[in-house]
Parts: C-alpha cells; sequence; structure tokens
C-alpha cells in the first residue's frame, strides 16, 4: 500500500506534557491530565488532524476538522495563561494551518504523500522534468494559447486543462492506492504543469477580454 503502510506511524508514541509531566500522545494538543497546550511534536500532517495518511480525504471532514481545532487553539483563548502555553498555542495554531494548505488541495496533497514516502516529484519550473511527451505538449499548448485571438479562444483551451487535471487526480486516487509511485510522481508533475497552464488561460481571458472592450 506504499505512503499508506504507515498511518499508525504516531499512535502509541508518548511524550511527557510540559506543565504537569504527566504522559500525552505524540499527536496530542492538549494533556489529558492538567489539560495544558502542548508544543506541536512529532506528527505529520494527516495525524496533526486526525486524519489516515491517504490520498482519497474528504474536504468536508478536513475543513470541519480544521476549525474546530482553530477554535480550540486560538490564540486569544489563552491570552491569561501563562507565556510557555501562549506559545505553545501559537505554535500548535501555526501547524495546523500548515497542514491544512498542504492537504486541502490534491496538487499539494499528493506531492506531501510522495515526500512523506521519500519521493521528490520533479517539477515543470526546476527544468528536471523528464518525459518529452509532457515537454512538447506544455510548449504546443502554451503557443496555442499565446496565439488566441479570442477570450472564447482562450476558454476553450482552459477547459481542455480543467479536463485533463480532473483526470490526473482520478488517475492519483487510482496511484496511490495501488501503492504505485512512481505513478503518482509522473502524475503530479503533470497536474503542476495543467494547474498553471489553466492560470495563463485565465490571464489571457482577462487580456483578451480588456482588449475585445476597447
Amino acid at each position: 500500500m506504499g505512503v499508506m503502510a504507515d498511518d499508525k506511524e504516531f499512535e502509541g508514541k508518548l511524550a511527557v506534557c510540559w506543565s504537569c509531566k504527566g504522559p500525552v500522545g505524540s499527536a496530542a494538543l492538549f494533556c489529558g491530565t492538567c489539560g495544558a497546550v502542548q508544543p506541536p511534536r512529532e506528527a505529520d500532517h494527516f495525524a496533526r488532524l486526525g486524519l489516515a495518511r491517504s490520498f482519497d480525504i474528504d474536504g468536508a471532514e478536513l475543513q470541519k476538522r480544521y476549525f474546530a481545532l482553530q477554535a480550540k487553539l486560538h490564540p486569544d483563548r489563552f491570552a491569561g495563561k501563562s507565556a510557555k502555553e501562549r506559545a505553545a498555542s501559537l505554535a500548535q495554531t501555526t501547524g495546523l494551518n500548515e497542514a491544512y494548505h498542504a492537504l486541502k488541495q490534491p496538487l499539494e496533497r499528493a506531492a506531501y504523500l510522495l515526500r512523506l514516502a521519500g519521493v521528490e516529484p520533479s517539477t515543470e519550473s526546476s527544468g528536471t522534468v523528464d518525459d518529452p511527451e509532457l515537454l512538447m505538449e506544455s510548449l504546443e499548448r502554451r503557443e496555442g494559447l499565446m496565439a488566441a485571438e479570442t477570450e472564447d479562444d482562450a476558454r476553450e483551451i482552459l477547459a481542455g486543462a480543467e479536463r485533463d487535471a480532473d483526470a490526473c487526480v482520478r488517475g492519483l486516487s487510482a496511484a496511490f492506492a495501488k501503492g504505485d509511485l512512481e505513478q503518482a510522481a509522473k502524475l503530479v508533475t503533470r497536474l503542476k504543469y495543467l494547474n498553471k497552464l489553466g492560470e495563463e488561460a485565465r490571464r489571457q481571458m482577462t487580456r483578451l477580454r480588456g482588449s475585445a472592450r476597447c
């Protein structure tokens, strides 16, 4: 199952509460004995939000967990506490923000899962893409976008990029389910390119819309 094999990596690990010295779980936000906020410890983004390590997550559940935890840990709730507990609250909030933003979008979530498995996907911007077919496709579609004469021309390119991006997300789900990290890495690179093409197409649509009004 590849990267899903370590879902319970952090379960069962214990740390010591800085306040009462009692035992706490390594991913615990609060001490179960004294209730003090704990500083962030070793835990991946999934564990921090109480989710299984998987590409297929429920976006609504992710958002629900994030806002619920943020409400409990907001620094304003600890204004009257010690400096150490205020610092722990701020650090936990920062960690939750990082976890949420790393997991809420398919591209970032897939890239993070690959990094957890020790795989660093290549990126178009780094110039290390070893995929001639993708590079040729990128060149041709960008040339087509530059040659677009109307907003509808650019919109058609955007629609194609979005369809292909949706297909990439489905492919990533299948690849991670099979533990095929090589295929997942290829799809991450392609999805990054398609997302960037979509952004460029939207900017081109805006420029062409403005030109048409002049």
